[in-house]
Parts: structure tokens; C-alpha cells; sequence
């Protein structure tokens, strides 16, 4: 066997087993803050995921959270390609919601999280055809709100009837009707948003710990330590949503302070529970039963860290370091080849994770991240 053939299959075994080290690169990309470096491994992840068949309908909530991470991406990387990629998934939808697959879930935050990229693809292109049917389908909820409680049950009968009662919901939802209410400035869909988003938080947002719990079947679930379970990609999706609705806000808006509010306590909370080789676990509160770093979530919590920064919520001095170590831990979960590894699969709870395991929400956080910071280091933010 030859050197080369050594390697590979050294390089492989490693993923394999899931091994990870803060001491131990597992990625042949540079982790420097500066605009090239960042660029270039964003590049390698985006198009390695668009090399790679999407598993699910392009109008799930899975996707939408990629869509969400390449809209950014597009944006820097100074090449419609990504663009023209995104809007013909917009194309085969007919710019229409998942929910439509499934009528009974007409009240699904996950089932019309697709309408993000419509919005913003809207904002380039000013064809109005991309957010009729998502704008048609909110002021049919409005007209017609969901009635039940927040209780958690899965079922098709719950889903045409149940509201944001899971808190992976506060990403998938209320960024559309934030991002409506901008485009069209009406403020109709900010009321609605603020009232269930606001029940959904009094209903599921522990004080005590400044995290959420994924849904009310966790309320009295405890880890293997005695800790509260607390999900890191579910905590992450709620704080990379608030980033996005809290920049739709009018400057004015008589909520914006809650929102805010919500964020800065959950990044305090969020840098101490940061582990020290700069990921967070799929258990934030019991990292040591799921030793593996998790990347949507770290992903995640990057990217609002270092939005907080940016926009001058976050004291640069306090939490600027999270966001290295942070960056770091990501870059060292890219294969060669662009794949982002270590990322949780579809659930519910906190799993264990290995460096082979990759998911396109993942995808999406890391590049919402990484072009969040590739802003900053272009205004040398880093140095």
C-alpha cells in the first residue's frame, strides 16, 4: 500500500469511529480569520453540498435551514450560481410551502420555514410570484388562527390544530412572518408573531438555566449527571432565529427589547456552557454522555454570538473569544472534500454524534456562521 493509500484509509478510520480532539486537526482547511480563509472554506462547504443529491422534498423544513445558510453565503460569494441554485428550488415548488404536501399540518412552522428564501430571493429580484402563495397561506393562519394548547403531540390530528408548541419552532416560523412583515410593512404579521412567539417562551423557556426545552414531553426528563435536558441544536435554533427576526424589526417597534432581551441573556448563558476546545454537545448540560462535538448547534450559537457583536449587542471583549474558539471547532469538522461532519441526525433530544454524520440544517447553520464572520473580518473586526 502506498503512502497515499495510507493515509486515506488512516483518514477514514478516524471519521469512522468518531474520534475528535481539540489537538487533532481533522480538516485540511486553514481556521484564520481573515476574509480569504473564511471564504474558502465556505466555498468548499457550499459546493460540496450542492454536488450532493438533497434526501429530502426541497420544500422541507431540512432544507429550508440550508436555504437559509446559502442565501447568505450567496450573497459574498460574488457568483449568481448559488443564487440561480437556490431559486430553482424556489421553481419546483412553484414557491410554495411543504404544508401543501400534507394539509393536515396547515399550522407546521417547519412545513413553511421554505418561505425565508422566498422572501429574500424576493428581495433580489422583486418578482412578485415568489411570496404570493407564502403571503396568501399567513393571512389564511391570521384569518383562521390555531386554537390548541402547547402541550406536545405528534400526531396529524395535533398538527391541524397546535401552535409553535416545540422550540425548534422560534427558527422555523417566526423569521417568515418577521421578514413578511418587513417586505410588506404590515404590521398585522409582527402581532401575530410577537403573541406566539411570546406563548410559545412563557411555556417553554426555563429561567433558571436561560435555555429552552425542546418541547413540554421534556419538562421532567433529566440526563444521565441529574441535569435538566436541554438539546443543543434545539436551543440552537432558537437563538439563531432571534438574529433574523430581531434585524426585521422596525427601529421603533414597542417588542424589539424583548427579543433582545431573550438573546443576551441565552449568549451569557450559552459562553459558559462553551466547551473548551470551542464546541457545544448535543447535551448542554450533560456534554460529558455525549462526548462528540455537535455542529449545528456550534454552528448556530456562532452565528448569534458574533451577530451580537456585529450589531453591538454582545461586549466584543466578553465574547469575541467564544467566537474563535468557536470558528475553529467548526473548521475542524470540514472533510477535505467540503462535507461538514459531526452533525446531529433529525430528533428530538440529544444523540450521540460521529464525524462521518452530516445533515444539511448543519450545512445551513455553518453557513450562516461563517458568512457572519466573514463580514466582520472584512472590518478587521478579528485583528
Amino acid at each position: 500500500m502506498n503512502k497515499t493509500k495510507i493515509l486515506t484509509a488512516g483518514f477514514l478510520a478516524y471519521f469512522s469511529i468518531g474520534v475528535y480532539s481539540q489537538d487533532q486537526s481533522i480538516s485540511s482547511f486553514n481556521d484564520g480569520l481573515n476574509p480569504d480563509a473564511i471564504k474558502t472554506v465556505l466555498k468548499a462547504v457550499a459546493d460540496w453540498q450542492i454536488r450532493t443529491p438533497l434526501t429530502h422534498h426541497t420544500a422541507d423544513w431540512t432544507n429550508a435551514a440550508l436555504y437559509a445558510g446559502m442565501v447568505d453565503w450567496a450573497v459574498i460569494a460574488d457568483n449568481d450560481y448559488y443564487f440561480d441554485w437556490l431559486k430553482e428550488k424556489g421553481e419546483r415548488n412553484n414557491w410554495n410551502y411543504y404544508v401543501q404536501e400534507n394539509p393536515l399540518r396547515r399550522y407546521h412552522a417547519d412545513d413553511y420555514c421554505v418561505g425565508q428564501m422566498y422572501l429574500e430571493l424576493y428581495r433580489k429580484y422583486r418578482d412578485k410570484k415568489m411570496i404570493i402563495p407564502l403571503r396568501s397561506y399567513l393571512d389564511h393562519i391570521l384569518e383562521f388562527p390555531a386554537k390548541g394548547d402547547l402541550e406536545f403531540v405528534n400526531t396529524d390530528k395535533y398538527w391541524s390544530t397546535q401552535r409553535w408548541s416545540w422550540c425548534d419552532a422560534l427558527f422555523m416560523g417566526p423569521t417568515v412572518w418577521a421578514k413578511m412583515s418587513n417586505i410588506t410593512k404590515k404590521r398585522k404579521y409582527l402581532d401575530f408573531m410577537f403573541r406566539e412567539y411570546s406563548a410559545t417562551t412563557d411555556y417553554l423557556y426555563d429561567k433558571d438555566e436561560g435555555l429552552y426545552f425542546r418541547d413540554s414531553n421534556y419538562f421532567t426528563r433529566k440526563e444521565a449527571n441529574g441535569a435538566k435536558v436541554f438539546w443543543g441544536r434545539g436551543n440552537g435554533w432558537v437563538f439563531a432565529g432571534l438574529p433574523i427576526i430581531i434585524r426585521e424589526l422596525p427601529a421603533r417597534y414597542d417588542k424589539k427589547d424583548y427579543f433582545i432581551g431573550i438573546f443576551k441573556t441565552m449568549a451569557a448563558r450559552l459562553i459558559s456552557l462553551q466547551q473548551p476546545d470551542g464546541s457545544w454537545h448535543a447535551s448542554l448540560l450533560d456534554p460529558l454522555s455525549y462526548p462528540n462535538p455537535e455542529m449545528s448547534a456550534t454552528s448556530f450559537f456562532v452565528f448569534g454570538l458574533a451577530w451580537g457583536i456585529d450589531n453591538g449587542y454582545l461586549d466584543k471583549s466578553s465574547y469575541l473569544p467564544a467566537v474563535v474558539k468557536g470558528w475553529k471547532s467548526m473548521v475542524r469538522s470540514v472533510w477535505p472534500d467540503g462535507k461538514v461532519g459531526f452533525i446531529q441526525p433529525i430528533g428530538a433530544d440529544p444523540k450521540a454524534v460521529t464525524g462521518e454524520m452530516t445533515e444539511v440544517y448543519g450545512v445551513g447553520g455553518f453557513l450562516m456562521a461563517g458568512t457572519q464572520l466573514y463580514k466582520m473580518a472584512q472590518k478587521k473586526m478579528f485583528n
